[in-house]
């Protein structure tokens, strides 16, 4: 995740320096690639004459940058420069995007796209295969559903891979999912070259930076890309200026997680797969499906990749959203910990991604093990709501428990907000946004605890406690913008006011009131380094 740092000394000053040193501050320095002092206006003119820049911030506001702590690099950018289906209001706008795709990229040994959602779309069904034969001409495409956990392909996709309809999760008409999934998508990836890849990598990681997002979290695996491309994307942040990539591999061999230079043999290594695609695993039948999903690992398989893991020193992690998924990794939690010990377990800050369907019993589970749940605030701003996907899939009870974030941090479980990009876009403001204003109020957290989540949550999941926070000796990671006036929103109006209160010293955030401009990012930097300036500023 290391990038060299800056060895110029920057004075930035007449701007709004979100720091809890100084709640008041103005003015910041910056020297070999690490805050050295924030403070006020007046003060900043003893630092003025030993600097090499001066930046004139007029107003602007400075934060930490943005940490997403659940993305999919490659694909992000594939979506960034292929077929984005994610405006698409009806299975017949889908398949005119896909013809348009087509006749546009003829020389595409196969079609990528992303982003539909028949959820959405007024007959509810997503293109058949036949639908997208006739679209491409006979040509292979690969289509992810929006969370990615389910495609839809053409027949010349499906004969590259032999032996496909013996999988699980194979249907001669519809979505795959499960095994035929995975196998249709690795056949798709490796028709992706080295270049492309690279090129979509780059594309992201600058749509990164223009957001003011510092860091990433790549989760890849053998079940999601491939090791050159996880190789590939640690190498080129390693070699080019932009944000941080801080790579999990989701994958129980330890030895090639170390090989791989993986922080930790975690991110998407599915206990269960989604809602949206009926897979994430349920203790009860979904309400629109006479099943309860799919479970890919069991509280002993939890348990023996806990223990590996903590004894090799690594992060474990696991993907769990169905509130049986979620149990199950609570019970294997316990058990690694009964031969371990508890105190090594807190100790490895093993995570789990996304951790929707919680109960009150798994929430205290996830306390008493320390575990991060690195979380997507978007999902429910998405599908959340008595019209969404998720009372479709749940019904409207169950549906009101998913993502309790306010329990989480009530019960002092450490929260790292991302995107899962491209299932939600990368958007950090929105992100907040969508955690503050959750569709359940009982749920909602303040802004200030959101922005933390999304900030120095996401070092603290990578087991760094001194950064994503502007205080002398933090690595200089921030973004500077535009926004309006300063305020502090919390869900208790008596807090919020106590909050304003100058007394309370209690820095202030934009005003993420649905319906109100998000901030707009003017620069990024990461250790010192500009990596991000919006043109014509």
């Amino acid at each position: 995740m290391s990038t060299p740092p800056s060895t110029r000394t920057v004075l930035l000053r007449r701007g709004e320096v979100h720091s809890p040193a100084d709640p008041f501050a103005t003015a910041m320095v910056v020297e070999a690639g690490h805050v050295a002092w924030v403070g006020s206006e007046g003060a900043a003119d003893a630092f003025a004459d030993g600097v090499d820049e001066i930046v004139d911030l007029d107003g602007a506001l400075v934060t930490p940058a943005f940490t997403d702590a659940h993305v999919h690099t490659t694909s992000t950018g594939l979506a960034l420069t292929g077929l984005d289906l994610t405006a698409a209001r009806s299975r017949a706008e889908a398949l005119a995007l896909v013809r348009d795709h087509a006749a546009a990229r003829p020389t595409d040994r196969v079609l990528l796209g992303h982003g539909w959602d028949a959820a959405r779309w007024p007959d509810r069904l997503p293109p058949t295969r036949a639908e997208l034969d006739e679209a491409t001409g006979g040509r292979p495409v690969y289509l992810t559903r929006i969370d990615v956990h389910s495609a839809v392909v053409s027949t010349a996709l499906l004969d590259l891979v032999p032996g496909v309809a013996d999988r699980a999760g194979y249907d001669p008409e519809g979505p795959l999912t499960r095994d035929a999934h995975h196998a249709v998508r690795a056949a798709a990836l490796a028709a992706v070259g080295p270049q492309q890849r690279t090129e979509a990598q780059r594309a992201a990681l600058r749509h990164a930076a223009s957001l003011g997002i510092g860091s990433v979290h790549e989760c890849g695996g053998p079940e999601i890309s491939s090791e050159d491309d996880f190789t590939g994307l640690l190498d080129l942040a390693r070699s080019e200026p932009g944000p941080r990539v801080a790579g999990y591999w989701a994958d129980r061999d330890i030895e090639r997680v170390r090989g791989l230079g993986a922080l930790g043999a975690a991110g998407d290594l599915f206990v269960d797969g989604a809602l949206g695609s009926h897979t994430a695993c349920l203790h009860e039948p979904y309400a629109d499906a006479a099943h309860t999903g799919t479970a890919y690992l069991t509280a002993d398989d939890v348990a023996a990749h806990v223990v590996a893991c903590t004894e090799a020193g690594l992060q474990a992690g696991f993907h769990a959203i169905g509130d049986a998924a979620c149990a199950a990794v609570v019970d294997g939690m316990r058990a690694a910990a009964e031969k371990v010990g508890l105190a090594r377990v807190r100790a490895a800050r093993h995570r789990v991604e996304h951790a929707e369907m919680l109960t009150p019993e798994t929430v205290a589970g996830f306390a008493e093990f320390g575990l991060t749940a690195s979380v997507q605030p978007a999902f429910d701003a998405l599908w959340g709501g008595e019209e969404g996907m998720y009372a479709d899939r749940l019904g409207a009870d169950r549906a009101r428990t998913l993502n309790p974030y306010a329990a989480l941090l009530k019960a002092g479980v450490p929260l790292a907000f991302g995107s899962d990009s491209p299932v939600t876009p990368l958007d950090p403001w929105g992100t907040i946004r969508a955690a503050a204003f959750h569709h359940t109020p009982e749920h909602r957290v303040s802004v200030r605890a959101a922005f933390t989540a999304h900030t120095r949550g996401g070092w603290r999941a990578v087991g760094r406690d001194d950064a994503g926070i502007l205080v002398p000796g933090a690595p200089a990671d921030y973004a500077v913008w535009r926004t309006d006036e300063l305020i502090v929103q919390a869900p208790d109006d008596r807090v919020a006011r106590w909050s304003t209160d100058p007394r309370s010293g209690t820095p202030g955030l934009p005003d993420l009131t649905p319906g109100a401009p998000l901030p707009v990012c003017l620069r990024t930097v990461v250790f010192g380094q500009t990596v991000f300036v919006r043109p014509d500023e």
